[in-house]
């Protein structure tokens, strides 16, 4: 039995279900806060903050403070894995995130392994966990295999991950050996975390949806399941969240294949289809759409509504279905838990 006095959302990846589920928010920290905008001007730009590690602490409470969520998630990047793996990381203004030497032209094993980089990761968990209220679960993250070898080989981000499929396809043996990569450095990392302070792990595969099934099975669920089961020895009890963004009705094969403690559901996802076709009694995450927050009103009501009550009679984190977006207003946010956690009964 679950203790009753234990942080809610932990409690809720443990398999209990609450009359009020527990909230936080994808990105939460991050451009639509005006403190996060100040303390960026300050200091510089994104990878800049991600590795001054007492600013990365100082973005990751930001939303704590402001709006009380029952889970803080690690201000980081899902990008830091291949950082570490050798590529070079920098982020071009309006452009997003670039990665050099790319490796649909350039072999892995040209690569040179860089744990340093990991090190001030470490360094904000320890700085977070040491100011974190005692009622909110710390969450850390990765990006999943896939996702991240999306961005490895082609050297930025892409619309269709058409050079990591083609390269997928057309030589497997290679494809695997830059998954089998990601997979062990990111078991490593995300132990890392746990050992530093965090209580529950997010598995980001933000680019899923845009495999084929078969090919779903091979580079999405069976690395995730990998990753998985190797944290399980190395970090028993620690609960795991897997989020394949655009899986649809792949869903229940990656939550029954991959063993996570917790599925996140993007906003394109039917939450009650969702509570049909998954396990009994898995603990689901999600999953309003990050526009219908931007909207407010009787739009973000009805959304609201429509997943709490999709997910009464099972395990439900309130969360997005997707990351918020920077235009998201502060007064939305504050509706959202209002309309969440019944305050305004």
């Amino acid at each position: 039995m679950t203790d009753p006095n234990a942080q809610t959302l932990l409690r809720v990846l443990h398999g209990e279900k609450l009359d009020i589920p527990p909230l936080w928010l994808m990105r939460q920290a991050g451009r639509y806060l005006p403190e996060y905008r100040a303390l960026r001007t300050e200091k510089g730009g994104f990878l800049e903050l991600v590795y001054d590690s007492p600013a990365a602490a100082e973005i990751t409470l930001q939303p704590l403070r402001r709006f009380g969520f029952d889970g803080s998630i690690l201000f980081s990047d899902i990008l830091i894995v291949p950082y570490a793996l050798g590529q070079d990381l920098w982020f071009e203004a309006g452009e997003g995130p670039r990665l050099a030497p790319p490796l649909c032209e350039n072999d892995l094993a040209g690569l040179t392994l860089r744990r340093e980089k990991l090190a001030p990761i470490y360094e904000t968990v320890k700085l977070v966990k040491a100011e974190l209220p005692q009622h909110t679960t710390f969450l850390g993250f990765a990006g999943s295999p896939w996702t991240v070898a999306t961005y490895m080989v082609a050297g930025a981000g892409s619309k269709d991950h058409g050079l990591a499929r083609r390269l997928a396809y057309g030589n497997p043996v290679r494809f695997g050996k830059i998954i089998h990569a990601i997979i062990d450095l990111t078991v490593e990392y995300l132990a890392g975390q746990v050992e530093s302070g965090v209580e529950a792990i997010q598995l980001f595969d933000s680019w899923s949806g845009s495999l084929s099934p078969l090919e779903f099975d091979k580079w999405v669920i069976e690395p995730n399941r990998a990753i998985v089961e190797q944290l399980r020895v190395r970090c028993p009890g620690i609960p795991i969240i897997g989020f394949p963004k655009g899986a649809g009705g792949k869903l229940a094969a990656y939550a029954q294949g991959t063993g996570v403690d917790a599925i996140g559901l993007d906003e394109t996802v039917d939450p009650h289809w969702a509570n049909q076709v998954l396990p009994k009694g898995l603990p689901v995450q999600g999953n309003l759409d990050p526009l219908a927050l931007i909207a407010g009103g009787e739009a973000l009501k009805t959304a609201t509504e429509n997943i709490v009550s999709a997910f009464v009679d099972r395990p439900h984190i309130f969360n997005l279905g997707h990351g918020i977006l920077p235009d998201t207003p502060i007064e939305h946010v504050e509706m959202l838990i209002k309309l969440v956690r019944k305050e305004d009964k």
